[in-house]
């Protein structure tokens, strides 16, 4: 039976989602922080399976392409942050040409077959200009199709407290005609001394050689350096000392972000910079968890969004509620009126 709850002075149901491509479960963590329950999760990979069960106390479903939609569970709210090598600058930019690309299709079907009343889908930032925009377009004429009402925008995690420099493509989708509109920027973001673990602390073999730490040095030469701060090396050889971070990669060099110019982002840290909380259990390698945190979400960025869309669900159903309130308090005027 789903009932009201008052969470963040939202009144919203207890709302069932499934989390398709969940990775470690950062999209489903941002809606549960609202009520929401899962009912069904799916992610191929088995080292992130490995992470969510550890956490969320299941292990996904495996190749969504070998999932029959019929047989997954009515659900509210689907929930996808589907596969975006296809269209990323550092990918190779195949977009639908790609077979991973192609998986979009079958978050489409589920959508045609099961009708949830919601839909969230995250992708890079390159999805809207892949391809001269045709890619994008395709998928919001398709989404149209399916009698959603659409809305996207690209949103950049520095922009929501966290120190990582992260923009992403959100796409959110109504069965009904309600009106939605994005969550605005915080306006801070975390001093990477929230973030940053002690050196004492950190694992010996995360610290890199002298010959490498020299080689930074020797490309900041010029510059002006600080701590705490993250350098940056981009893939023409550049050198930026930062305050935050950039965005982490799942397939990125291996000296890609260094601490300070010395040292390589420890497991917690990397899950801190996605917005994970601390007690987020961690039964991998650090190697197996530069993968996964740079294939996962923004967790601040996925509660934000969480909010405004249940937010509008919330407003919509309170106008139906007020106008069938008025519909019946109009009814029993006319009766009145009729009896007199």
């Amino acid at each position: 039976m789903i009932k009201d709850t008052l969470v963040n002075n939202i009144r919203v149901q207890n709302l069932r989602v499934i989390d398709l491509f969940a990775g470690i479960g950062g999209i489903r963590l941002g809606f549960e922080e609202f009520g929401c329950k899962s009912v069904f999760s799916s992610e191929i990979d088995s080292v992130a399976q490995k992470m969510y069960h550890a956490n969320f106390g299941e292990t996904p479903h495996g190749d969504i392409t070998k999932i029959d939609p019929l047989k997954i569970p009515d659900h509210d709210i689907l929930l996808a942050g589907f596969p975006c090598q296809p269209f990323s600058i550092i990918g190779s930019m195949n977009g639908f040409f790609d077979t991973r690309g192609t998986l979009f299709f079958y978050i489409e079907k589920i959508l045609e077959v099961k009708k949830p009343r919601v839909f969230l889908l995250e992708n890079v930032k390159n999805l809207k200009s892949h391809d001269k925009g045709r890619t994008f377009n395709t998928i919001i004429k398709r989404l149209e199709g399916l009698k959603y009402k659409v809305y996207y925008k690209i949103l950049n995690a520095l922009d929501f407290g966290l120190p990582q420099k992260r923009e992403r493509t959100f796409i959110v989708g109504f069965k009904d005609n309600i009106k939605f509109e994005f969550p605005k920027p915080v306006g801070s973001y975390k001093s990477l001394n929230e973030i940053l673990e002690h050196d004492s602390e950190i694992d010996p073999s995360l610290f890199a050689s002298v010959h490498i730490v020299k080689k930074r040095l020797d490309k900041v030469k010029n510059k002006k350096t600080f701590c705490p701060s993250i350098w940056h090396e981009n893939k023409g050889g550049n050198v930026s000392v930062l305050p935050f971070s950039c965005a982490l990669r799942h397939s990125a060099s291996y000296n890609y972000l260094l601490v300070n110019g010395k040292r390589r982002l420890s497991s917690r840290e990397m899950l801190r910079l996605q917005g994970y909380p601390d007690d987020f259990k961690i039964v991998v390698s650090n190697m197996q968890m530069r993968q996964l945190a740079g294939n996962s979400v923004a967790v601040p960025v996925i509660k934000a969004v969480a909010k405004q869309m249940l937010k509008a669900i919330s407003e919509k159903k309170s106008a139906e509620t007020q106008k069938e309130l008025f519909k019946d308090e109009f009814k029993s005027e006319r009766s009145q009126i009729c009896v007199g």
